[in-house]
């Protein structure tokens, strides 16, 4: 069972409720005893004022009386008399919060009264004028940098790094590399892309056989049979490192080498057979499904997640950074838009009526069954005395008017009796 925590202000409110009462049954007092001492004088034919003070006096007592006992009906039962139809909040509580359920969701949630009450807000054009102004831009930008930095760091790196290295690793495999690769080779051989890669792999061939030389003739020397003569050896060594030197220095030099053509053959074929032979196009799969199995891969996959964490951060840190600077344009060029675009406004007010008149029939039932269930779940003591506190002083008003109003009904019935009788 729930109930309403019991606060200072309500033992202070209670207090004078207390006063109130007093209040007013002291009136009803007063005015018992001015019927009394009216009754007496009329008896000792004290003057016809008597049968005038008795009746307003009798009237208000009636007055006090009926009100004192509505007052009191709705918190507990008047002189503790088991009375029906009292104690009204303590004993009604829960068809009250089940009204109040109903009339909230009949008159507050449904959806003509959401979009007409949205539509009177004109929230598009409130929201671009406010977004158009820097200062209000500039709030927004830091609310969602930091909005951005506390969602970076809730996540837990080792499962986001999971996830990437998932959705990587699978839309790989969905994916057939294959015909992809072939029409990009294709057109970089036929723009001629690839010439500075080839220029290069000649540049440093070059390099390296003038280096290591050396090298080169031992690995001929060591590869020739046994029988032969060391000097000749020695001499195809040198006959073949001297040719190949040739050989790859006029590559460098020559763009319309034969070899260079011969390249570009093979890349041109190479790149029909990645789109249409099936064989190659089965054993770049099975390449592709071998690369993204090793253990390297899946690491260099899983640190993208890193560094880009690294990157929005320190961003979303920085006041003058590219990221906070863009949204911020794109906040003030949005709030533009918004505060001088009609067609703009009358769109993005259409999208906020129609999700709230989603949100309202779709979710009715279960905000209509919050109040209900919370009310259901409130002590009936403690919500009585809890209402009784803050309403109650007021109430006791009606004891007062009540008191005040009979009276000067009752005077004047009698005093219309009087007249007409006489």
């Amino acid at each position: 069972m729930v109930s309403f925590t019991y606060t200072a202000a309500d033992a202070e409110k209670s207090r004078g409720v207390r006063r109130m009462k007093a209040l007013a049954t002291g009136l009803l007092a007063l005015v018992a005893a001015i019927y009394a001492l009216a009754t007496w004088a009329k008896a000792s034919d004290a003057g016809a004022w008597a049968g005038y003070v008795a009746a307003a006096a009798e009237a208000g007592m009636v007055g006090a009386l009926a009100d004192w006992f509505a007052v009191t009906a709705l918190f507990r039962r008047p002189l503790g008399l088991p009375i029906p139809h009292t104690a009204i909040i303590p004993t009604k509580k829960d068809q009250l919060g089940a009204s109040l359920g109903s009339f909230v969701g009949e008159n507050f949630l449904s959806a003509d009264v959401v979009r007409g009450r949205l539509r009177g807000f004109r929230i598009a054009s409130r929201l671009g004028t406010w977004l158009a102004d820097p200062a209000h831009a500039d709030r927004v930008t830091s609310e969602l940098a930091a909005a951005l930095r506390g969602a970076l760091t809730v996540l837990r790196d080792s499962d986001v790094q999971a996830i990437v290295s998932e959705a990587v690793t699978r839309r790989a495999e969905a994916a057939e590399v294959g015909p992809a690769l072939g029409k990009t080779l294709g057109r970089l051989v036929s723009d001629g892309a690839h010439h500075r890669a080839v220029d290069l792999v000649c540049a440093r061939a070059h390099d390296w056989l003038v280096t290591h030389g050396d090298s080169v003739m031992e690995a001929v020397q060591g590869g020739a049979p046994g029988w032969t003569p060391r000097f000749v050896d020695r001499r195809v060594g040198e006959r073949v490192y001297k040719e190949l030197l040739r050989f790859v220095t006029e590559m460098r030099d020559m763009p319309a080498h034969p070899a260079r053509g011969a390249i570009d053959r093979f890349l041109t074929d190479f790149a029909a057979d990645l789109q249409a032979d099936t064989d190659t196009r089965a054993r770049v799969e099975r390449l592709k499904s071998d690369l993204l199995a090793r253990p390297e891969i899946q690491d260099v996959i899983a640190s993208v997640w890193s560094s880009l964490r690294s990157m929005i951060l320190a961003a979303a840190e920085d006041d003058q950074s590219q990221l906070r600077r863009r949204a911020r344009a794109s906040l003030i060029s949005l709030g533009q838009r918004l505060a001088g675009d009609a067609r703009l406004q009358e769109k993005v007010e259409g999208w906020s009526e129609d999700a709230a008149a989603y949100v309202v029939t779709t979710y009715r039932g279960e905000i209509t069954s919050l109040i209900t269930d919370t009310v259901a779940g409130w002590d009936a003591t403690q919500t009585s005395r809890k209402i009784e506190a803050n309403i109650g002083r007021d109430l006791q008003f009606i004891r007062i008017n009540g008191t005040v109003v009979g009276a000067l009904a009752g005077l004047l019935i009698y005093t219309i009796s009087h007249a007409l009788g006489g």
